[in-house]
């Protein structure tokens, strides 16, 4: 059902300064930011040989990073995400064996313009998961 791993995601309270320390200090090739109002967010991606890290910066008050930010005000690992071919057909797998699909249970369009949802941390070891359809 899973394929490879997509990226891990770090929430940070300066989108900035943490793209700075991954270009400059780790001397990674990062991206330019890239603003999801419909996720609340702007993020960068570092780019790995094989995965990426994505930086989350909220993106006004009622961003859920903002919220999580105010749990971990330096930041932390947000979530991590997951390939899969059919995202749909995952979905209804995951619901029939009792896992909770956060949001209205549709996919919407993430950071790479392909289709994903969130899964509740809770159901996966205390670990938000995002499937991302490739």
């Amino acid at each position: 059902m899973l394929g490879r791993l997509n990226h891990i995601a770090i929430a940070v309270p300066d989108l900035a300064a943490a793209t700075a320390i991954y270009r400059d200090t780790l001397g990674a090739a990062v991206s330019q930011p890239q603003s999801l109002p419909e996720h609340g967010v702007t993020v960068v991606f570092v780019e790995l040989a094989n995965t990426k890290v994505e930086l989350l910066e909220p993106l006004g008050g009622e961003s859920p990073i903002a919220a999580f930010l105010e749990k971990s005000p330096s930041g932390g690992m947000h979530h991590v995400c997951y390939e899969v071919d059919d995202i749909l057909a995952v979905r209804d797998r995951l619901k029939a064996a009792g896992a909770r699909v956060l949001g209205d249970g549709e996919p919407k369009i993430g950071a790479h313009g392909k289709p994903v949802l969130f899964l509740h941390p809770k159901d996966f070891a205390g670990t938000l998961v995002e499937l991302e359809q490739v």
